[in-house]
């Protein structure tokens, strides 16, 4: 077993001589549950968390007055992991004298301004266990009698810390259509509430909305609600929005059981699940949000004044900046026709991709154990596997929906897997046979 050492770090140190027991790359709610769950386990004193951003922000481009969670507040960093923790949303409400005004809205849904101020809330609670502002590039491995013992996380040529476990969860970054470019008026619907506040004084005449998803639907109804004038095109290939598959039984694939089933499953299962179930997270909208969308276009039909324009069944073909405006190509995929568009912005809302812990880990390549097709192998904890020299923990957050199921990118799972990663790193387990693949543990089903 591995033993943490309980005194804090001094202010003042060499990052070469002092050895941490866990450093973690990112802070934002994934590693903030990890940090929660090491601080109540007693183990947060000998953690650090380096985080890139100056400050703690969770999709502050997206925080748009109205929007909800789509996940209840009990799946919130501490509350599947440890009813009793004062980390949870509850703790978080009561502190802030809001208990009884939140239960009487009758929702499970905080809005996501208020869900942003209950992560800082807790990034606040544990700000010495994190940096702001430090950016980390790589890794370098730390020998002795050759094995690899701890790692030197770097920024840059600095070494910033050493660790003996290192977790990756570096979050998302925004997917782009093939050939892509953004610019002044081409943009990420990550960027849109930095973004819009330059076009306000000349508020657009057009703006268009690329995809069919729940930001896609919400960037609309943002666009429409604050430039009353303008005109908002809806492109996307599908015939109309979908709506998101929230029922209780759909839902039991974001369970915790339900990472164990996916995980030990064969590849072919794997993918079926993936494919029945992505109605509950992919290109799909909620229905109140839907609703609103369809009632809005369906009142200015009757009030003669159309601003929603949905373009579906449609992709598109081409961006051209041109000086003030960009001039937009859209086909009609049933007959081939073009549209052209003079468009003030252009909003892609097309998803994320979930960062590749591998960009930092190239000076430990070698050590990392990998399969036919060349992906790196991750244990049932998170832990990538790696050579019988090396003494240290890698482990990732948010990259292993190929192995872990649909719920690795999103908040659900976030409180649980923070204390399964906090539980293999404090209980020193190296299970060779679960790491490659064997249902050796029960599991959370126990």
């Amino acid at each position: 077993m591995t033993r943490l050492a309980g005194h804090a770090p001094t202010a003042q140190h060499s990052p070469e001589s002092e050895v941490r027991d866990v450093t973690g790359i990112g802070f934002g709610a994934a590693n903030l549950a990890l940090a929660v769950a090491l601080h109540e386990s007693g183990a947060g004193d000998r953690a650090l968390f380096l985080e890139k951003q100056k400050e703690f922000g969770w999709h502050r481009g997206m925080l748009i007055e109205g929007s909800s969670l789509q996940v209840s507040f009990l799946k919130d960093i501490a509350t599947m992991r440890n009813p009793t923790s004062d980390f949870g949303f509850l703790s978080y409400l009561q502190e802030k004298g809001r208990l009884v005004d939140f239960i009487n809205q009758h929702t499970l849904l905080p809005s996501r301004i208020e869900y942003h101020d209950y992560l800082q809330w807790a990034a606040d609670r544990l700000g010495h266990m994190v940096e702001y502002g430090v950016e980390a590039t790589g890794v370098r491995p730390v020998t002795d009698a050759g094995e690899v013992v701890a790692l030197d996380v770097l920024a840059g040529d600095r070494v910033v810390t050493r660790t003996r476990n290192l977790v990756i969860a570096s979050g998302l970054r925004p997917r782009l259509p093939e050939g892509a470019e953004t610019g002044e008026r081409v943009w990420h619907s990550s960027q849109l509430l930095h973004r819009l506040p330059a076009f306000d004084e000349r508020p657009p005449r057009r703006a268009v909305v690329v995809g069919a998803g729940q930001s896609a639907a919400e960037v609309a109804a943002h666009l429409m609600e604050r430039y009353p004038q303008a005109e908002v095109c809806a492109v996307f290939s599908r015939y109309g929005y979908s709506v998101a598959d929230s029922s209780p039984f759909a839902n039991r694939v974001f369970d915790p059981a339900a990472v164990d089933d996916f995980y030990f499953a064969p590849p072919e299962v794997k993918q079926a699940i993936m494919r029945y179930h992505g109605g509950t997270n992919y290109a799909v909208v909620d229905e109140d949000v839907l609703q609103g969308l369809y009632r809005r276009q369906y009142e200015q039909k009757v009030t003669g004044t159309p601003r929603l324009r949905v373009m579906n069944a449609s992709r598109l073909v081409s961006v051209e900046p041109r000086g003030e405006t960009a001039a937009v190509r859209v086909e009609f995929l049933p007959t081939g026709e073009h549209a052209d568009l003079d468009a003030d912005l252009v909003v892609y809302a097309t998803g994320y991709r979930s960062a590749d812990p591998a960009e930092l880990l190239g000076g430990v390549a070698g050590s990392l154990r990998r399969d036919a097709a060349g992906q790196v192998l991750i244990g049932r904890d998170y832990r990538l596997s790696t050579t019988g020299d090396f003494r240290c923990g890698i482990y990732v957050q948010g990259a292993t929906e190929a192995t872990h199921g649909i719920a690795s990118t999103l908040l659900s799972m976030v409180a649980v897997r923070a204390g399964e990663i906090a539980q293999s790193i404090i209980g020193g387990r190296r299970d060779p046979d679960r790491t490659a693949g064997t249902k050796a543990v029960a599991g959370n089903r126990g």
